[in-house]
C-alpha cells in the first residue's frame, strides 16, 4: 500500500470535506459529503457516545444511503450542526423524496470540547451555521490539523485536532479517513515526541521521527478529566460494499485507533468510526479485498491520528502544547 495522491479522504472520486470553525468558541464542525448518496455504517466502542441518526446505519435497518457526516466539537450541542447540513442540502435539492419535500440523511457524531477556554456563553446555538458553512466549504482539499470539528481538541498530552490519510491498494482499491482527536489518551510514546502511529508512517507525514526507543515505551496515565475526551473518525472506500461489509471496515478501523492512542476505547470516551462506500469500483476477489480494506483502513486512521496531532497550530490561550512547538527542531 501506499497513500494515493492528496493522502486525503478525498482521493476517493466524488468525496468532499468541508470544514467551519469559530476562534472565539474554539470549536468547529467537519462535514464530508458527496454529488450522489452513499453506502454508510458505524461502530462504537468508546463508553460515552454522543451521536445522531446511527441506528439507522445499522446492516438490519432499511435506510440504504446517506447524503453526509459530519464530526463536531460542541458536545450535545454540536449535534445541532446537523439541521444546518440538512438545510444546506435540501436547498441543493438533496434527500429522499416525501410528497414534496426532500429530507436528506445527515448521521453525525460529537466531541466534548466546552472547557477548553473558548466562549461558550451563547445564546443560540452557533452549530446550525458552523454546520452548514462547513458543507459549503466542501471540496477535495481541505485543511488539517487545527481545523473543523478538530479546532479545540485536545489529547491527554498534546494539542488534538483534524487528520486524514489515504492508502491506494494493489487491487486499485481506494481507502481513506477522516479524524477529529479529543482523545483521554496519549498519541506519543511517555515524554517524547515519537508516535505510537510510527510504525505505519509513510514518508515523512508526521515528522519521521519513527518508533520509540523499547525503553521508553512506557505510557503515562490519562491527566484529562472525565468526560473531556473522544476520538471520531469516518474511514472511506470507493469499494463498493453493503452496509454489512462497511460495517466490518468500521469494526477493523477501531484497531487503527487502538495502535495509535493509548489507551483508547476507555469508558470515559465516546470513540466512534463511520465507514462509508461510494461504490465506484467493483471487487474482483470479494474475500480477499474486504479484508485489504479493513486492514488499510485501520492504518490509514492510525496515520490519520498521529497527522492531526502533528499538524495542529498554537493559539493564544491553548490549555495544551502543540506537538510542533515541543519537540520539532530548528
Amino acid at each position: 500500500m501506499r497513500p494515493a495522491p492528496r493522502n486525503l479522504i478525498t482521493d476517493i472520486p466524488g468525496l468532499r470535506v468541508g470544514n467551519a470553525q469559530d476562534a472565539a468558541l474554539r470549536s468547529g464542525v467537519t462535514v464530508l459529503t458527496s454529488d450522489q448518496p452513499f453506502v454508510a455504517a458505524a461502530h462504537v466502542m468508546g463508553g460515552a457516545p454522543g451521536t445522531r441518526e446511527t441506528d439507522l446505519l445499522a446492516p438490519d435497518k432499511p435506510v440504504s444511503e446517506v447524503d453526509a457526516l459530519f464530526l463536531a466539537g460542541g458536545s450535545a450541542f454540536g449535534l445541532d450542526a446537523g439541521t444546518g447540513i440538512m438545510a444546506g442540502l435540501r436547498a441543493m435539492g438533496r434527500g429522499f423524496a416525501v410528497g414534496p419535500a426532500r429530507v436528506p440523511i445527515v448521521p453525525g457524531a460529537i466531541l466534548f470540547d466546552l472547557l477548553n477556554g473558548g466562549d461558550k456563553d451563547w445564546a443560540d446555538s452557533p452549530y446550525p451555521a458552523l454546520g452548514r458553512a462547513a458543507l459549503e466549504a466542501a471540496g477535495t482539499d481541505f485543511m488539517l490539523g487545527t481545523a473543523g470539528a478538530g479546532f479545540g481538541a485536545a489529547t491527554g498530552t498534546l494539542k488534538g485536532g483534524l487528520g486524514s490519510a489515504s492508502a491506494l491498494l494493489p487491487s486499485g482499491i481506494t481507502v481513506g479517513a477522516l479524524v477529529a482527536v479529543n482523545a483521554l489518551g496519549s498519541a506519543t510514546v511517555g515524554e517524547t515526541g515519537h508516535f505510537w502511529a510510527a510504525p505505519w508512517e509513510e514518508g515523512a507525514e508526521f515528522g519521521g521521527l519513527g518508533p520509540a526507543p523499547m525503553a521508553r515505551l512506557d505510557a503515562p496515565l490519562p491527566t484529562k478529566r472525565r468526560g473531556e475526551a473522544t476520538t471520531i473518525a469516518i474511514v472511506a472506500t470507493d469499494a463498493t460494499l453493503t452496509k454489512a461489509e462497511a460495517q466490518r471496515m468500521a469494526v477493523a478501523a477501531h484497531d487503527g485507533m487502538a495502535r495509535a492512542l493509548v489507551p483508547s476505547h476507555t469508558p470515559l470516551d465516546g470513540d466512534l468510526v463511520f465507514s462509508i462506500s461510494t461504490g465506484g469500483r467493483g471487487m474482483s476477489d470479494p474475500r480477499t479485498d474486504t479484508f485489504q480494506i479493513g486492514h488499510a483502513a485501520a492504518t490509514c486512521l492510525a496515520r490519520a491520528i498521529a497527522r492531526a496531532v502533528y499538524l495542529a497550530e498554537p493559539m493564544p490561550g491553548d490549555l495544551q502544547r502543540c506537538w510542533r512547538s515541543r519537540f520539532a527542531s530548528g
